[in-house]
């Protein structure tokens, strides 16, 4: 039988992000104008997971799929054993949404001539170092770059979801549309508002996140809230649920909190502005940490939740964008999706959905654009190469906003204001 010329093997595929990124290449495998359709239509795929799931799992979402599929089980810290599977699949693209080490994932493809992507950075012995917890994305951004390769025998795209990722690219093509104006600050914004719409669903002492709330909490209560000037990381020592700053996007207005995020630094170094990353999740998670401040170790002993649509109807939206602020006026670019709007076609939320588009498109820059082989970070991808990441993106996710405020609410410490009350009891709308 003759070996496919393309062969997918993705990392960690029994989460919420791989199913994502999945259900998109399904829609791809049917859809004939689909950029890569002719790809992957004739591409193996492996799926790789330390607690693999039932082929059954696989088989709801990506029934076309699954016929080129092969299932595996196995722990990506055995090196040898990853090693030893890309050379007998003869893997020629690594999708890596695992917690495996980052730069050990990167390494191995790298020396195998694999392309590689992933959506974040990962490093288990930074996340066992509670010593590094207020610092945890630093010192994993500070050990990428000490080990990433330095000879390239493929390429590599790094931080290549929703964010980071397609708000790079969202940045850039504000920025590019005005070239004679340099902003001074981009900060990209979240409102993600999703709850389950059936209050009897939502349970006391639990977290609930529409991504790893694993993740979201070392962001929200581990880390500083974090922001780069000067092409210079800077950390306030202080809880973050103790900040909010204002975003304002055209008739759209919210305070959000500050929280550390790869694109914030890879901006933040690619150009001289104020770079941050301001994020308001639901009203209810809101106050619920914020309630628990002054025993804040607790929330790590509570039950955690991913909103998941095929446990209960998801209301709220997710908004993601970017703020582009100029001396007397800003600009703006964002994406607001539902997980009723997502969930009938995708099987996923809309978060999830978000994520996948990245994954997507930096998937078709590597099959279709032929960019030099080198590690990039999006907005390095966009700046040194010619890649239509953003036309593949918006293949799947559509409808951006785009828009300019004629004032300006300033740079971060112009937006603050601090959470100063005592108790805050979570209300359930």
């Amino acid at each position: 039988m003759k070996q496919p010329s393309t062969v997918i093997s993705i990392l960690g595929s029994s989460g919420g992000v791989a199913k994502a990124i999945l259900s998109v290449l399904e829609k791809s495998y049917g859809d004939i104008h689909d950029p890569i359709h002719s790809i992957i239509k004739h591409t193996k795929i492996h799926l790789i997971d330390l607690k693999q799931k039932e082929a059954a799992h696989y088989r709801m979402f990506m029934p076309k799929l699954f016929k080129h599929a092969t299932l595996h089980q196995f722990d990506l810290n055995n090196l040898e054993q990853f090693r030893k599977h890309l050379r007998k699949t003869v893997t020629t693209h690594v999708i890596d949404v695992s917690w495996a080490d980052t730069v050990d994932m990167l390494t191995c493809c790298q020396d195998a001539g694999v392309h590689y992507i992933n959506t974040a950075l990962e490093n288990p012995k930074v996340d066992e170092n509670e010593s590094l917890a207020a610092y945890s994305l630093l010192e994993r951004f500070r050990l990428f770059q000490e080990g990433c390769p330095q000879t390239t025998q493929s390429a590599a795209i790094i931080g290549s979801g929703m964010n980071p990722g397609v708000v790079q690219w969202m940045a850039i093509e504000l920025m590019k549309e005005s070239p004679d104006e340099i902003p001074i600050a981009c900060y990209i914004v979240e409102h993600d508002s999703s709850l389950y719409k059936n209050p009897d669903l939502i349970k006391d002492r639990t977290i609930y996140s529409t991504w790893s709330p694993e993740c979201f909490l070392e962001e929200a209560i581990l880390n500083y809230p974090l922001f780069m000037k000067h092409r210079f990381p800077f950390t306030m020592h202080i809880p973050v649920f103790e900040l909010e700053f204002k975003v304002t996007l055209g008739s759209k207005q919210f305070y959000g909190s500050l929280m550390p995020h790869e694109e914030v630094l890879t901006l933040g170094k690619a150009f001289d502005m104020e770079t941050g990353f301001i994020y308001r999740v639901s009203d209810y998670t809101i106050g619920l940490i914020r309630s628990q401040l002054n025993e804040i170790d607790d929330v790590w002993e509570w039950d955690h939740h991913v909103l998941d649509p095929a446990f209960g109807e998801v209301g709220g939206e997710d908004l993601v964008g970017v703020l582009l602020v100029y001396p007397n006026h800003e600009r703006y670019m964002y994406n607001v999706l539902r997980s009723d709007d997502i969930y009938p076609q995708y099987h996923i939320n809309a978060t999830y959905f978000q994520v996948a588009c990245g994954i997507y498109g930096a998937l078709c820059t590597l099959l279709k654009d032929g960019v030099a082989n080198s590690v990039y970070f999006v907005d390095e991808l966009l700046l040194q190469t010619e890649s239509r990441y953003g036309e593949y993106l918006s293949y799947y996710m559509k409808d951006f906003v785009k828009g300019e405020n004629s004032f300006t609410d300033g740079q971060l410490l112009d937006r603050m204001r601090r959470y100063t009350a005592h108790s805050c009891k979570p209300i359930v709308h």
